[in-house]
């Protein structure tokens, strides 16, 4: 019985079965570097490789480990002062508050304030570079 199962199978496959068909293999490289590749690879390559990568970058490093706490704490107090004797100039020109008019030193900043016929000026030194900005608050109408 196994033997005319096995048969007719075989049987029914060569009748009604189609012929296998074969075709060349054809290399198509993939990197438009190695000469034919798809210049449309080249994007999604270089994304690729730039994922993989276990390389840092020196100067990132440095830049990582160069970092203070204790220095990162003293710019930001100069950048809070900054802003709250911007908003202090900034309210004495429209009614609130007041300031006055002098020279003030915040950490490597020279703010000289000084009242003049168009409103009041500040002129910002950095004494560390010596880049010098001007800032003019007109007066309220």
């Amino acid at each position: 019985m196994q033997k005319l199962l096995t048969s007719a199978v075989l049987l029914l496959l060569l009748v009604h079965g189609k012929h296998a068909g074969a075709q060349d293999f054809v290399y198509e490289p993939k990197n438009p570097a190695f000469g034919g590749g798809n210049p449309f690879n080249y994007a999604w390559l270089l994304s690729s490789a730039q994922a993989q990568t276990t390389l840092v970058d020196p100067a990132v490093a440095n830049n990582v480990a160069t970092q203070d706490p204790l220095n990162n704490f003293a710019t930001n107090l100069n950048q809070q002062v900054l802003t709250q004797l911007s908003n202090r100039l900034i309210a004495s020109q429209f009614g609130e508050g007041a300031i006055k008019a002098g020279n003030y030193t915040v950490g490597t900043y020279q703010i000289q304030v000084t009242p003049g016929p168009n409103g009041v000026s500040v002129q910002v030194t950095d004494s560390s570079t010596g880049n010098q900005t001007t800032i003019t608050i007109p007066n309220t109408p």
